[in-house]
């Protein structure tokens, strides 16, 4: 099983957070006992800010078994497509096609998706919320 992780749920690790932490790494404990776990590029830069250096970032991944997973053009343009559809429903900039192409690498990438954020992309990714 294949498991991509999103931003927040690693955070929730590498920058301790005593709220959320706990129930983050048992998620990423899970994920690794049924398999491989994933990220995108996106998700590899959205933490960059929160480690001295690459060198850093790369060990932190690697101590948590992170593998980075490319996103290819049909990724790229299904974010695309969903990311125009919130805009032209009035969806606000609060969210950036960022958002967008982590969920489009999930549905193609993995069989299951970690995430704090399950309203966002239940409602934007519904074949996420059958992944898991």
């Amino acid at each position: 099983m294949i498991t991509a992780v999103d931003t927040s749920v690693l955070l929730d690790i590498f920058l301790p957070d005593e709220r959320q932490g706990p129930a983050s790494k048992e998620w990423l404990v899970e994920a690794y006992d049924a398999g491989a776990i994933i990220i995108s590029h996106v998700v590899y830069a959205e933490l960059a800010p929160a480690f001295p250096d690459r060198e850093a970032l790369d060990r932190a991944l690697r101590e948590v078994n992170v593998v980075v997973s490319p996103i290819d053009s049909d990724m790229a343009h299904d974010a695309g497509r969903r990311w125009g559809r919130y805009r032209q429903s009035g969806g606000a900039r609060d969210r950036s096609i960022t958002d967008f192409l982590i969920g489009a690498h999930a549905v193609a990438a993995c069989d299951r998706f970690l995430t704090r954020d399950h309203g966002f992309f239940a409602r934007y990714f519904p074949e996420l919320a059958r992944k898991g």
